[in-house]
């Protein structure tokens, strides 16, 4: 009897496979095989595109005067790691006479399985087995309604012209860039714009100069209502004013010359696609992107108790309410049983669109949680699961309701404003009670939340018991952390400055859900950045490359544009709106000018010299008195560029315990202090206090205590 041979991308998917359609398969370890079917895996890609010396061996040697290398075909090669797997595909496909692609359903699924089929040259009937869960019914349901993998072809498409674009823009421009300034520089046309990213982020810090300002609230008593009001006016920035009004009002009474009320409702928070649960894990954990999508792969493959991960979506169709309710019912007897009590099947159809969007639904639905109830998990992973199921569940409960209260109180010619919110129904944030969650404006500073009833006779005059002057800072933007840099990459169409472009981009990013969490571990693995706690910051050579890009006047290069428009037509090939023929020669041409423009710039004899030179220049003159001198950053702190000359002024790049950023150089120097910071005594006790410049002379640093 002829068997069919399934390939999926990983042994487990093969094992979960294998185990409903054959489940007395025999285990040869590099598959499992039954009486009618073969099951086997890719363990990911076994085949890639062959690197430049396949085409001509002068390419093995990284020679500027050789490029563009632009393949007239694309040659295939296996991997060297994985070769002996890709082996026993081969022999296996020999023994059947149709094969059933069961590599993960998207377009990278696609790629995989196309390299092996071409390198291969299988020339078997195909079926496609399109799932998005690895549940016995999903594989069951899957295996019925086969399709025909000629119904991927589009999409098939897209994924060879996304490699082979990649292909050109990071050899060629990674090869023109090493080898004209004689430093291995990694270039490509997703991870060059994520670095630029983090790079204008941290010169918007460094060029940052904090203000100190003062805001001043008042306790107002009305009846047996106690309620807090901020100063209304233009801000303030000296005590002394707010010490006047301060003054001018407290033990005074006043009048309520506005109130008003309106109700409210918080509904849930988007189901999660794959980028939102990478930061909000990242948020809430301190997982890497990386590790949130392992995690969520293993909760999908090994565990079986969510649905496909790698979604770009938060929406789901009309057919997967169903699954939907069977999920809820999963929970019944679980660590969740509790919130089932108010879970109400009714609020999950077809109708609510917050939920329900066919539209916005492409390849795969949100992230789920299956029928399947789960077993021993790992810490980390019942963190990830624990979000997934309450994300789910909160969409059985009813939106939380407010009743929000805004008054206005005069006293002494001197308005307060108070804003606050009184709570009627938890609804789905019981779910998350003792967590802060918040989808709107609610929950800015300065907004109160009351439990009990907030009642005030706005016909009685108050009295002002007490005031609170507040001393604050104006705040640099925050570096990057793996959360929030997912979700720059996902909206950075959106920050296009032309008004057609960014309508045309509004829904692209940097990357995909299922490729972004690779590229800031490229970023990684090359040095471009570093972490500091969860913060991501540029490294030197992080850079030193955006410079050098920047410098050869290939801004796009580093700009969302070119790879938002390259995702969007990726789509358009996906989806049988666009030929790959005009995408891939527009490719050609851009690596064609990647090269011209890296010829005609000036070689840098060495990274540290380029770096440095940068950074010096964002840098104030030297404060030592009579002094022409530049500051400028050096292996142990920052100095005076005029140190031959006899200048002695240097900061060590320490105190204290602080690492000195140049941003904080800067306001030393600018400001004689830095903003306010955390500091501990020797008992361990904290306490805030700037950091002072005693002598402008020397660099001599101090502390001065802050009252909290």
């Amino acid at each position: 009897m002829e068997k069919t041979l399934v390939i999926a991308e990983k042994p487990d998917m093969g094992r979960h496979i294998a185990a409903v359609i054959e489940p007395k398969a025999r285990n040869k370890k590099t598959h499992l095989e039954g009486d009618r079917f073969i099951i086997t895996w890719a363990i990911g890609h076994l085949v890639g595109l062959a690197e430049p010396e396949r085409y001509d061996m002068k390419y093995k040697k990284w020679n500027f005067a050789h490029l563009p290398i632009i393949p007239h075909s694309f040659q295939l090669n296996p991997l060297f790691r994985t070769k002996n797997q890709l082996d026993t595909i081969a022999d296996l496909a020999r023994k059947c006479h149709m094969i059933i692609n069961a590599c993960d359903a998207g377009r990278e699924g696609q790629l995989i399985f196309s390299y092996i089929q071409k390198y291969l040259r299988l020339h078997h009937p195909v079926k496609r087995l399109w799932i998005s869960d690895l549940t016995e019914e999903t594989i069951r349901k899957g295996f019925h309604e086969l399709k025909d993998e000629n119904e991927y072809k589009y999409l098939t498409s897209a994924a060879i012209a996304r490699s082979e674009a990649d292909w050109l823009i990071g050899m060629n421009g990674s090869r023109a860039f090493s080898s004209k300034h004689r430093m291995l520089l990694s270039v490509g046309r997703v991870q060059t714009p994520v670095l630029a990213l983090i790079y204008d982020r941290m010169k918007e810090i460094e060029a940052f100069i904090s203000t100190e300002y003062f805001q001043l609230f008042a306790d107002f008593v009305g009846g047996a209502t106690v309620y807090r009001g901020l100063w209304q006016g233009p801000r303030i920035v000296e005590r002394s004013q707010a010490e006047c009004i301060a003054n001018k009002v407290n033990g005074k009474n006043g009048i309520i010359t506005n109130r008003e009320e309106k109700e409210t409702k918080e509904w849930p928070l988007k189901l999660y696609d794959l980028t939102l649960l990478q930061r909000e894990a990242n948020a809430k954990y301190g997982f890497s992107a990386k590790k949130t999508l392992d995690l969520a792969q293993a909760l999908y493959e090994k565990h079986k108790v969510i649905t496909y991960p790698r979604t770009n979506s938060n929406y789901v169709n009309i057919e997967t309410i169903p699954f939907m309710h069977k999920a809820l019912d999963a929970l019944r007897g679980t660590q969740y049983d509790q919130y089932l009590e108010k879970a109400s099947k009714s609020r999950v159809h077809q109708q609510n669109k917050s939920v329900c969007n066919p539209a916005k639904v492409e390849d795969h639905h949100a992230i789920l949680p299956t029928n399947k109830k789960a077993g021993k998990l790992s810490v980390d992973e019942q963190k990830v699961y624990d979000l997934i199921v309450r994300r789910f569940l909160s969409y059985f409960y009813p939106p939380a309701r407010y009743l929000m209260h805004t008054v206005l109180t005069m006293i002494e010619n001197e308005t307060f404003k108070t804003t606050g919110k009184e709570v009627l129904e938890l609804g789905w944030k019981v779910l998350y009670e003792g967590q802060t969650v918040s989808n709107s404006v609610q929950d800015e500073e300065n907004i109160q939340e009351w439990k009990s009833p907030f009642s005030l006779d706005e016909r009685a005059s108050v009295e002002c018991r007490e005031t609170l002057i507040k001393k604050l800072e104006t705040k640099p933007p925050k570096l990057f952390t793996e959360g929030t840099l997912l979700k720059e990459m996902e909206n950075a169409g959106k920050r296009i400055g032309d008004e057609d472009l960014r309508e045309v981009m509004k829904d692209s990013g940097l990357g995909t859900p299922a490729t972004r969490a690779g590229i800031i571990e490229r970023l990684k693995k090359v040095g471009y950045i570093e972490l500091r706690g969860r913060s991501i910051a540029i490294s030197t050579k992080g850079a030193a490359a955006i410079e050098l890009v920047r410098g050869a006047g290939i801004d796009l290069l580093t700009s969302p544009e070119m790879t938002g428009l390259w995702e969007k037509r990726l789509s358009e090939i996906a989806k049988g709106q666009a030929e790959i023929g005009p995408f891939m020669e527009s490719v050609k041409k851009f690596t064609r000018k990647i090269v011209d423009h890296v010829s005609k710039q000036s070689a840098i004899p060495q990274i540290q010299t380029l770096a440095d030179h940068f950074k010096q220049s964002d840098l104030p003159g030297c404060p030592n008195e009579g002094c022409k001198g530049k500051i400028v950053k050096g292996k142990k702190g920052f100095g005076c560029s005029e140190y031959k000359g006899g200048c002695r002024f240097f900061l060590w790049k320490t105190f204290m315990g602080k690492t000195l950023t140049e941003s904080m150089v800067k306001n030393i120097i600018l400001k004689n202090c830095t903003g306010k910071l955390k500091f501990k005594d020797k008992q361990g006790n904290p306490f805030s206090a700037k950091i002072i410049l005693v002598d402008r002379n020397t660099g001599k640093l101090g502390l001065e205590r802050m009252d909290e």
